[in-house]
C-alpha cells in the first residue's frame, strides 16, 4: 500500500493510558487501540503529545511501541513519535527503537531552544537522511514557541526526500494555503487540528491526526470521509455536531480533555504523569452535560 493510501483519512494520536500510580496501564490500552480501530480510523500515532511523550523515556517508550504494535497485530498502519530539541537525540532513537509493525514516523519541530528557520531546515535534512522510516514532520507553535514557515516546509517537502508529509497545526490559513498550492504532487498535507479539519480539507489537505477520535472515532472519521468525498453539506453535521466536544478537550490541556471523556466512557482511568493534571470539577461536570447530548 502506498504512502498516501496508509496516510489519506483520519489517524489518532492515541492517549497513553496510566494506574493510579503512574504506570502504564495496558488493560486499558488494548481497549483504546480496539475502540479506535473498530471505530474505522485510518492509522494510529503512538506517543505523540497526546501520547504524553515527555514523560515516556528509553526502554519504557519501547514497550509501548512494542505493546501497540502486538495488540494492532496489522489492522491498521502505525506511526512513532520521535522527535525532540536535540538533533542528536532523535538519530540515536532512530537508531536504537525497534519500529517493528510501524509504517512511519512523527517528528516534532524542535521546541524550546527556538532555532532559526536554517536550523530547523537543517535539523529535518539529518532526520531524513538517517530515519529508518518515511517521516512527518509536525508544525505546532503553540507548543513548541517556533512556527515553521511555509517556505521551510516547502524547501523540506521539495529536497528531502524521506520526509512526505506535514502535520500543519499553525492554524494559519495563509501559510497552510500556501504548502498546499505550492508542495510537490505526491508531498501530504495533514491537519493538526481537529477543529479546522473540515475548512483544510477543502483546501487540499488529506485528512487529520486527531485528538477527537479516541473517543469518538466512527464520526469523526466518517466526517473526513465525506470531506475527501467532496460531500461538505453532509460533512458539516457532523463537523458542528463536534465542535463544542474539540474546545472542551483542549479548554484546560490535553491530553486533560480528552482522557476527562475516556474515564467516562469506562476506556481508560483519569490519570496522567507530571506535570500533566486532570481538568477541573467544574470542567468536567461540563464535559459530562456535553457528552449527555
Amino acid at each position: 500500500m502506498s504512502l498516501r493510501k496508509k496516510f489519506t483519512g483520519t489517524g489518532v494520536a492515541i492517549v497513553t493510558p496510566f494506574n493510579q500510580d503512574s504506570t502504564i496501564d495496558q488493560t486499558s490500552f488494548e481497549k483504546v487501540i480496539n475502540h479506535i480501530i473498530n471505530g474505522k480510523c485510518e492509522y494510529i500515532v503512538v506517543l505523540g503529545t497526546t501520547g504524553e511523550s515527555p514523560t515516556i523515556h528509553g526502554e519504557e517508550k519501547q514497550e509501548v511501541f512494542s505493546f501497540c504494535n502486538k495488540v494492532n497485530a496489522g489492522r491498521v498502519p502505525l506511526v512513532a513519535g520521535i522527535g525532540g530539541n536535540d538533533t542528536h537525540e532523535v538519530l540515536e532513537g532512530f537508531k536504537n527503537f525497534d519500529l517493528k509493525g510501524f509504517d512511519a514516523i512523527l517528528s516534532v519541530s524542535p521546541y524550546y531552544n527556538k532555532p532559526n528557520q536554517e536550523g530547523i531546515y537543517q535539523h529535518y535534512k539529518k532526520l531524513g537522511e538517517a530515519a529508518p522510516l518515511p517521516i512527518i514532520m509536525y508544525n505546532v507553535p503553540s507548543r513548541t514557541g517556533q512556527n515553521v514557515t511555509a517556505d521551510t516546509q516547502l524547501r523540506i517537502a521539495k529536497e528531502c526526500k524521506n520526509i512526505f508529509a506535514t502535520k500543519e497545526a499553525s492554524g494559519n490559513f495563509d501559510q497552510i494555503m500556501q504548502i498546499i498550492k505550492n508542495k510537490p504532487d505526491e508531498f501530504m498535507v495533514i491537519s493538526g487540528d481537529d477543529g479546522i479539519t473540515l475548512p483544510m480539507i477543502a483546501c487540499g489537505a488529506v485528512g487529520v491526526i486527531s485528538v477527537v477520535s479516541n473517543a469518538y472515532p466512527k464520526e469523526f472519521s466518517d466526517m473526513v470521509r465525506l470531506c475527501l468525498a467532496g460531500k461538505f453539506t453532509e460533512a458539516q453535521k457532523l463537523h458542528y455536531k463536534y465542535t463544542d466536544i474539540i474546545a472542551s478537550m483542549f479548554a484546560e490541556g490535553s491530553p486533560s480533555g480528552v482522557k476527562a471523556y475516556l474515564s467516562e466512557m469506562g476506556l481508560c482511568g483519569n490519570y496522567f504523569r507530571q506535570p500533566v493534571w486532570k481538568v477541573s470539577e467544574k470542567h468536567h461536570e461540563k464535559i459530562k452535560g456535553l457528552m449527555k447530548k
